[in-house]
């Protein structure tokens, strides 16, 4: 599975954002698909996730009630919605797909590259 992210970029606080996440390949040996986060000199966190099948959505309690994880399947392609961002919310964020739901990276299967998103004060 290969995992092409896109969507970044620089915005003001109170702003939004939408991330995609385009994947090909054997794109059915992965049920979740998800996004985590990292900010330079912080450890790699868990933004959000979901399943195939729209049954399963977690969210980290950072974003909740502000982010928006969704799926088009048609697609293969997950998307982050991002509403009233905060300079605190500015990372690389990856887009992450595995067999099961996790809050750690490490259990996901597969990486996309990054997408840069900065948030200004």
């Amino acid at each position: 599975v290969q995992l092409q992210a896109s969507g970044g970029g620089l915005v003001q606080a109170g702003g939004s954002l939408r991330l995609s996440c385009a994947a090909s390949g054997r794109t059915s040996s992965s049920r979740f698909m998800g996004w985590f986060r990292q900010a330079p000199g912080k450890e790699r966190e868990f933004v959000a996730a979901i399943s195939r099948s729209n049954v399963t959505i977690v969210y980290a309690d950072a974003v909740r009630g502000r982010f928006t994880i969704s799926t088009d399947n048609a697609r293969n392609t997950v998307y982050l919605r991002m509403n009233s961002l905060k300079p605190e919310d500015t990372a690389v964020y990856y887009c992450v797909a595995g067999q099961f739901m996790s809050y750690i990276s490490d259990r996901y299967d597969y990486w996309g590259q990054g997408t840069q998103v900065t948030v200004s004060s």
